[in-house]
């Protein structure tokens, strides 16, 4: 009875379930988040290079006299936000700018080993064509495209690049799937068929 009873949450974890660890009604990434130095700027590189959409949205000033902003953003009390826009880029999460005035403000992006460091990965068709056209724009890319031929990333090309403002972002393609599908449990999510 105990093996039927671990087989069933097995298949029921596969087939979407609520799982009794989770949060209530989690349903997945909304946006992704970046604290940018020139908001028009990084509007114009996700508009104008990327080809995300124009903002949906874009609000501010935000700043309060309370602490307000330190217990519910974590940052300084007298920070500000100047403005936050919000961009669709596709199919998958949205991308939501702020750009923030404040003391002491850190104003180089971390690297990708820094605690906090971080990128945003886009999947494209076709790497090539891909980094032809940033590369036509001016993005600095970092190397030449990786294709990783054996293990779980077997069948995926990749290939980083910066953003005017030093931002890393990453390009990367995997046409015929992952190696690590063969044996998976459950699948990744993936843009390029996002109803699975």
């Amino acid at each position: 009875m105990k093996h039927l009873l671990l087989a069933a949450s097995l298949l029921a974890g596969l087939a979407g379930a609520a799982r009794a660890d989770q949060v209530p009604g989690l349903r997945g990434i909304d946006h992704v988040a970046m604290t940018v130095p020139d908001l028009a700027q990084a509007i114009a590189f996700f508009d104008d290079v990327l080809g995300c959409s124009k903002p949906s949205y874009a609000v501010g000033p935000f700043k309060f006299d309370n602490d307000w902003m330190q217990v519910h953003l974590n940052v300084e009390p007298r920070a500000e936000i100047t403005n936050l826009a919000m961009l669709r880029c596709f199919t998958g999460a949205n991308v939501e700018l702020f750009e923030y005035k404040v003391d002491g403000q850190v104003k180089t992006e971390p690297r990708n080993s820094d605690i906090g460091g971080h990128h945003i990965g886009f999947y494209v068709d076709d790497e090539a064509a891909a980094v032809a056209y940033l590369k036509s724009k001016g993005v600095k890319m970092l190397g030449d495209p990786t294709p990783f031929d054996a293990g779980p990333l077997a069948g995926e090309t990749i290939d980083y690049f910066l953003t005017p403002w030093g931002a890393q972002m990453e390009i990367l393609s995997y046409p015929k799937g992952l190696g690590y599908e063969a044996g998976a449990q459950g699948k990744l999510w993936t843009p390029k068929d996002p109803s699975k």
